[in-house]
């Protein structure tokens, strides 16, 4: 025992002897290594020089992309879904789809950018209603469950094994009594707090279950980017549900330390729950590995609704994509704002292209709205999105804070024409780091349905004037300049 102690501080010995050497190879492995942002390199530098040797472990858990490749691979969808893609090309290039859709004519390059860089098809025959509230979007889900005849798969960044996921177990098991195929894929650092014998327990009773990316060590993910944040469920192949809601009992408002949970979900039917049935399948492959599924069984054709007629189009984006497309549809819709931006988001750290982007809408006389949350889930990240904001209201956005709860709802919504709302923040990681998936629905009656419900919302909502944020204290200051640092790897 003596001997292994004094290896042990002849080791430390020399690990702190030659600090400033094995910063400096460190330093050299971040900068040289890898391609990342500038900004990003810079903020990984300043980790390793404030936390030596530690903060190289850090990047290595974190910040390193360098078996992104061997991670993900190149995943194809069916012919008959590329043909589909091809035929929407040619009208858009030929101008015939916009003309289709009148209220839609100035969006004709955002559906084409999309179908080109990510394949994802418009269909118009969809019926779309929004859930604000988590106890209606779980008591519409089960409802919808319990009449499930063929297939259930569910899809969550966060399941906690609580009163709200026991009565989806509840349901769960009686339909497969009933011979329904029923699927839970969740992410493996989001679903942590589930014990394992519990997937062993569910899988036992007719449940298949999937993790991806599960814990090396016990509950030890080292893997903390590149999380599945996708929230998707589809039922049938004929009713979606997608948005911000997880399983968990903080998101019907029954966690005191966030109070009630503002949040949105999408419940879809038509011809866009096909492209959520494809992105689950997409996953579910990846991490159930041999138990794979094939599409055409359950790829289902929408059932005729003469009274649904919103354009939608599902996109995802993520580590494995050429592309970040979900950012990019924030971009361009911002852009191409003439009037108003509605955006709500827990987590507000833009990148440059955006926060200029915003900038030159405020300057331009388009009206800039931003709502965020009243109190931190996580507290470097909310500094840091306080001092976007704040930079914001400094040039003449209207930016809010959210007071009745938590704000858990992500999207925008443009001159009330057009918007994106998903599982996607207005953050770097959601952008490129996390795989996520958003619906654009180009519908006016939906986009003033849902900057009604950020007007509402507004009547729990504390502007930030320009006076305060000048007026903050030192602390908060502090606490924003350190968060601004770092929000390149938040």
């Amino acid at each position: 025992m003596e001997v292994l102690l004094q290896n042990i501080q002849i080791f430390f010995q020399f690990i702190f002897g030659h600090l400033v050497m094995i910063n400096l190879v460190f330093a050299v492995a971040i900068v040289f290594f890898q391609r990342k942002d500038p900004k990003s390199v810079w903020a990984w530098l300043l980790i390793l020089y404030f936390v030596p040797v530690l903060g190289f472990i850090f990047y290595l858990l974190v910040g390193t992309d360098m078996h992104k490749k061997k991670m993900f691979r190149t995943k194809e969808i069916e012919d008959k879904l590329n043909n589909a893609i091809r035929r929407q090309e040619m009208l858009l290039l030929e101008k015939e789809l916009p003309e289709s859709y009148a209220e839609m004519k100035d969006y004709g390059d955002l559906v084409l950018y999309h179908l080109q860089a990510s394949g994802a098809i418009l269909t118009d025959d969809n019926d779309v209603q929004f859930i604000v509230d988590g106890k209606e979007k779980f008591r519409r889900l089960l409802e919808d469950m319990k009449q499930a005849r063929k297939s259930i798969h569910i899809q969550y960044y966060i399941i906690k094994d609580d009163e709200i996921f026991a009565s989806m177990k509840e349901i769960l098991l009686m339909k497969v009594r009933e011979g329904v195929e029923v699927r839970i894929l969740f992410d493996g650092m989001g679903a942590r707090f589930v014990k394992p014998g519990v997937w062993k327990e569910l899988e036992a009773l007719g449940i298949e279950t999937a993790e991806f990316f599960p814990p090396i060590f016990g509950k030890l993910n080292l893997r903390i980017n590149y999380r599945n944040h996708r929230k998707i469920v589809v039922i049938d192949g004929r009713i979606g549900y997608v948005g911000g809601f997880n399983v968990a009992r903080e998101y019907v408002g029954l966690d005191e330390k966030f109070g009630y949970w503002r949040d949105t979900h999408m419940r879809i039917t038509g011809s866009a729950v096909s492209s959520l049935q494809v992105r689950f399948i997409l996953d579910w492959n990846f991490a159930a590995k041999k138990r794979t599924l094939s599409f055409d069984q359950y790829i289902e054709e929408a059932e005729v609704n003469p009274g649904a007629h919103c354009p939608v189009q599902i996109v995802t984006s993520g580590p494995d994509s050429l592309v970040q497309s979900i950012r990019n549809t924030y971009l361009r819709l911002i852009h191409k704002a003439k009037r108003s931006i509605y955006i709500q988001t827990p987590y507000f750290i833009p990148d440059e292209a955006i926060m200029s982007a915003l900038m030159i809408a405020v300057r331009s006389g388009v009206e800039v709205n931003i709502m965020i949350p009243c109190k931190p889930d996580h507290p470097f990240v909310y500094w840091a999105t306080y001092s976007y904001v704040g930079e914001l209201v400094l040039q003449g956005a209207k930016c809010y804070t959210y007071n009745n709860g938590f704000l858990h709802a992500k999207g925008i919504v443009v001159d009330e024409l057009v918007l994106s709302y998903g599982t996607a923040n207005m953050d770097i990681r959601s952008f490129a780091l996390n795989f996520e998936v958003n619906a654009i629905i180009y519908d006016r009656d939906k986009a003033e349905e849902m900057a009604g419900y950020f007007r509402e919302d507004l009547k729990h909502c504390r502007l930030i004037t320009r006076n305060a944020y000048q007026g903050r204290t030192l602390l908060i200051r502090c606490k924003e300049q350190i968060s601004r640092l770092l929000s390149p790897v938040l």
